[in-house]
């Protein structure tokens, strides 16, 4: 199905809020519909988002927020460059598992700016048609990391993530659509596939 420009709707949320689940449902019904559809992630397996995966995995072993929200937008910089813009160019639809809402509000927690980290990203990152921002509570996410038998990254502490979650919550953008991740699969899966349908609608799809 031929698309007249492409389309970028984005995930947000802490882990354990179902959004990666809800990706690759989406992605899985769009192909389906037959829309070239194609999910992406951050940070990306490239040279500056394997540098923050390590940080995820082992700590920060005195990386400071400052280095390594320089690597967060230089991972984010080589994937507008070789993916992202390509593929909207391209007219593809781009569902992406994380964004720059995710660095303002992680790196926020940690005590950096957030509006600035958002206006900066901005000058270079595509904006996004939707952002759909996965809300669930606290308890309900750590019981769903904890299901996945995975040791909880630098970046799943629950203080953290309180912050975190509050930076969440107080972004204002008309693009962004909040989601109760706490609904089952199945209903979550139904609104955002409304919205991504009329926003194609609106696309004259």
């Amino acid at each position: 199905m031929q698309i007249e420009r492409g389309r970028l709707f984005v995930f947000e949320g802490i882990d354990g809020t179902g959004k990666s689940t809800q990706v690759q449902m989406a992605e899985a019904a769009l192909l389906k519909q037959g829309f070239p559809a194609r999910r992406l992630y951050e940070p990306t397996r490239g040279l500056w988002g394997s540098k923050i995966r390590k940080i995820l995995e082992q700590g920060r072993d005195g990386v400071s927020p400052e280095q390594e929200l320089e690597w967060f937008e230089k991972d984010r910089m080589e994937d507008v460059e070789r993916n992202i813009r390509p593929a909207l160019d391209n007219k593809e639809i781009i569902l992406m598992d994380r964004y720059y809402y995710s660095t303002a509000a992680y790196q926020g927690a940690l005590g950096l700016d957030s509006e600035e980290i958002l206006k900066r990203n901005r000058t270079f990152a595509p904006a996004p048609d939707i952002a759909f921002f996965f809300q669930a509570p606290l308890d309900a996410c750590f019981e769903r990391i904890e299901a996945r038998n995975e040791d909880r990254t630098s970046f799943e502490k629950r203080d953290y993530l309180i912050k975190v979650q509050s930076l969440f919550d107080s972004f204002d953008d008309p693009v962004i659509k909040r989601i109760d991740g706490s609904q089952s699969i199945e209903d979550v899966a139904e609104k955002i596939m409304t919205a991504i349908q009329t926003s194609l609608a609106e696309n004259g799809l």
